[in-house]
């Protein structure tokens, strides 16, 4: 299979770099009246490649300086065009945005952005739940997350739950994309994507080193050096991030958690000497993370006396992961209207999660929802530790779920301009051949809980699950944005052709799933006198089934819809957008984190029929009131509308018997963030809140029961910063000033709060 599968990888990259040939040798032929500009289509950023991270991050901003004149971040670039021009809803969260609260919670920071959906468990965001416009959030499978325009997830198709997440300290930038723009980026288009951009070689020698120190024992420690010539460039980035933890163990314990990556970045340029100009990237990266953390949550009542109490069952409780990363870049202007970016990529992950996995004889989520139920009340004791076990049914098992994962491919993309009459067009065409897996090993042990211990029953340790999972993915997408006047027409697809295999030891099943899908999309933007802008799109969403399930399980699909208006003059932008996904069929893969039975892990549940609708509103702006004084600002308002339109009954926890009519859980129907602040040259403060309205737990309509949904709850963050010379920065930062207790998840077992107030101070010196 080798062979056939290295055919299908080269030649189709053969078959782009000689079109891109044949256009340069066109280009080069046809005469160009002197002083005429290479034509240029104002492009969405559907189609545009995924960016190079040096180029990505330089077009979104100028590496960040402190306290001088904020940048404006409303004309930056996503992959190719300003943001103003897209004819598709995207998003990009700049270096000065990111810097001024200092957010190490992925949560936060995306917050900001209409349309994405969060629920936090941990309370330091060390594990996200994402969802766009309605797409399930639950360990982020529903969208397509990148670092630097490459897939990071451990393993997009054979087990897309994203249980690792790069340190948003080490970024430079954020793209949020939306709409029918994503179907540049795959697998995954119901909702959108999110690329991650780190911070890009320096054009000279710079560095900088950040500490900052705050309750609960937190540590941050992040130091960057780089320097380059015209021919060469280096960068080393490091980045350590620890805290104790907020949770009191019963009986004592450290509930919290340490992180270090290490980033390296090496370009060699080729050029000017050399025809093509061409640019050489490699990146080197390591992150690792030993956590204290548990699925385990309270019991309501026990909530609302002690929010951040945990029970001594889960002292055992530890995440540890190691991952590993590797990417070579290399980037050709093979003619001046002639771009090609190509890049080879590998992931291994490697982590171990032990945790409560439940009671031989009960269900801890029956218990901690009715701990006063008589056939409850000794399971509680047990896991309280105010009764010591006396039956086998009392025994708590608990186990480490490891799993070994890899990701690599390749993947290049080229874009082309030229112009047809009064047509200017900006085609790209891209491709990724990728291979990714997952070895999963599950085992458990019994224990006793005798007070605040717990004691090795003696049993021998039991095999929950091994299993192996590989795919093979072939994806290429073509898309061409004309522009004519004001007006630009965005159109393109993308197919996904994935085989996946599963080997499940335990059972002894071995099975093989093919799938193959055209994804098309389209959208328009027509830019209106006085910097107004209208703009719609429509595309199909898709999500692949993952290996091992059973032939009658389909894949998501849905057709998206969204139109909107947007408002943008010098530094400021406005934009309102309406959305409806019209889904064919919505799906959710069972997992440890959302309360799944061991029978039912990584299962799909096929939901039917389900419609998403809402509109998102938008404003932000870097408005100078008098010379030098800034008044940032920024708004974000998302309302959504989700429903199953059929009846089913599944054994996903999150679906259960749902009627047409239900609302989707973990989708809150209401969402606001706003921000403001004052800064100068030298100093700046900045004030922030955010509301989430209440979720639901699991599918239902009308009131929802008690016990079955998150608070909503609002949060005010500050900031405030203060440049003493002209290399040394202070700053300090807090997090929930109101001291809002809350419970942010149910999932899977028990009310868990999110983080208290909390305040850090530190300091960055440049150099």
């Amino acid at each position: 299979m080798a062979p056939s599968l290295i055919r299908r990888s080269i030649l189709p990259t053969l078959a782009l770099l000689a079109l891109a040939e044949l256009a340069s040798a066109a280009e080069d032929a046809s005469p160009k009246p002197e002083g005429e500009a290479a034509p240029e289509a104002a492009i969405d950023v559907s189609a545009a490649p995924a960016p190079p991270a040096d180029a990505a991050a330089t077009e979104a901003a100028p590496p960040e300086e402190p306290k001088s004149a904020p940048e404006v971040p409303l004309d930056v670039s996503v992959v190719g065009t300003r943001v103003k021009q897209t004819s598709g809803s995207a998003h990009v969260i700049s270096p000065k945005q990111l810097g001024r609260f200092k957010n190490d919670d992925p949560h936060k920071v995306l917050n900001s952005v209409p349309g994405v959906y969060v629920r936090g468990e941990d309370g330091f965001g060390l594990r996200p739940n994402i969802g766009i416009r309605g797409a399930l959030s639950d360990r982020s499978k529903k969208i397509t997350l990148m670092e630097d325009g490459v897939l990071f997830g451990p393993a997009p198709y054979s087990a897309p739950a994203a249980y690792f997440f790069p340190l948003m300290m080490r970024m430079q930038s954020v793209r949020v994309i939306k709409g029918p723009s994503a179907i540049t980026y795959g697998p995954h288009t119901v909702g959108g994507a999110i690329d991650l951009v780190t911070a890009p070689i320096p054009s000279e020698r710079r560095g900088f080193v950040d500490i900052s120190v705050g309750q609960f024992m937190h540590r941050k420690v992040h130091l960057q050096q780089g320097l380059a010539d015209d021919h060469y460039g280096i960068l080393i980035e490091a980045a350590h991030l620890a805290n104790d933890g907020f949770k009191q163990l019963d009986g004592g314990g450290d509930t919290g958690f340490a992180r270090n990556e290490i980033m390296l970045k090496g370009r060699y340029v080729l050029g000017p000497v050399f025809a093509p100009i061409s640019e050489f990237e490699i990146k080197l990266g390591y992150s690792g993370e030993i956590s204290n953390e548990t699925y385990l949550g309270l019991t309501d009542e026990d909530f609302r006396a002690s929010p951040y109490r945990r029970y001594g069952a889960s002292q055992l409780d530890r995440m540890e992961y190691h991952r590993t990363q590797f990417q070579l870049t290399h980037r050709a202007k093979l003619s001046r209207d002639v771009d090609i970016v190509s890049t080879a990529y590998r992931h291994d992950l490697h982590r171990s999660w032990r945790k409560v996995n439940g009671f031989r004889g009960a269900s801890i989520v029956d218990v901690l929802r009715n701990p006063d139920d008589p056939r409850n009340a000794v399971f509680y004791g047990v896991l309280t530790g105010g009764i010591a076990p006396s039956t086998d049914a009392e025994t708590l098992l608990v186990g480490p779920n490891d799993r070994r994962f890899v990701s690599q491919g390749i993947q290049s993309a080229i874009t082309m301009r030229k112009k047809t009459g009064p047509i200017k067009h900006r085609i790209e065409y891209g491709l990724r051949f990728h291979y990714d897996s997952i070895r999963r090993l599950h085992t458990q042990d019994g224990f006793l809980v005798q007070g605040n211990e717990l004691v090795p029953e003696g049993r021998p340790t039991e095999t929950t699950a091994d299993n192996d999972a590989n795919t093979i993915a072939y994806s290429m997408h073509a898309i061409d944005a004309m522009t004519w006047g004001p007006l630009t027409v965005t159109a393109g697809a993308r197919l996904e052709s994935i085989r996946s295999e599963m080997d499940n030891r335990t059972t002894g099943v071995k099975d093989l799933t093919i799938q193959q899908v055209i994804v098309p999309g389209a959208g328009a933007f027509l830019a209106l006198p006085r910097d107004i802008g209208l703009f719609a799109g429509v595309h199909q969403g898709f999500s692949p089934v993952p290996p091992g399930q059973n032939d009658i399980v389909r894949p998501e699909k849905s057709t998206n819809y969204e139109a909107g208006v947007r408002y943008s003059p010098r530094r400021f932008r406005a934009e309102i957008v309406g959305f409806y996904n019209d889904y064919r069929n919505l799906t959710n893969i069972c997992t440890f984190s959302t309360g799944c039975v061991l029978d039912n892990l990584d299962q799909q549940s096929d939901g039917g029929t389900a419609r998403v609708l809402g509109f998102e509103a938008y404003a932000e702006s870097e408005l100078e009131v008098k010379k030098g004084l800034f008044v940032p600002g920024r708004l974000s308002y998302t309302f959504t509308d989700a429903r199953f339109l059929t009846d089913f009954q599944s054994a996903d926890p999150i679906f259960g018997n749902v009627r047409a009519g239900d609302e989707l859980p973990y989708v809150p129907a209401h969402q606001l963030t706003a921000s403001i602040g004052v800064e100068m040259k030298k100093w700046g403060v900045n004030v922030s809140g955010t509301y989430t309205g209440k979720m639901r737990e699991v599918a239902g309509q009308g009131d929802i029961p008690e016990g079955y949904a998150t608070d909503d709850f609002f949060l005010l963050d500050a900031s405030a910063n203060v440049r003493i010379l002209r290399w040394l920065t202070l700053y300090g930062v807090g997090r929930n000033l109101l001291d809002a207790a809350y419970i942010v998840s149910r999932r899977p077992y028990g009310a868990r709060p999110g983080a208290p107030r909390w305040i850090q101070i530190g300091a960055k010196a440049e150099f």
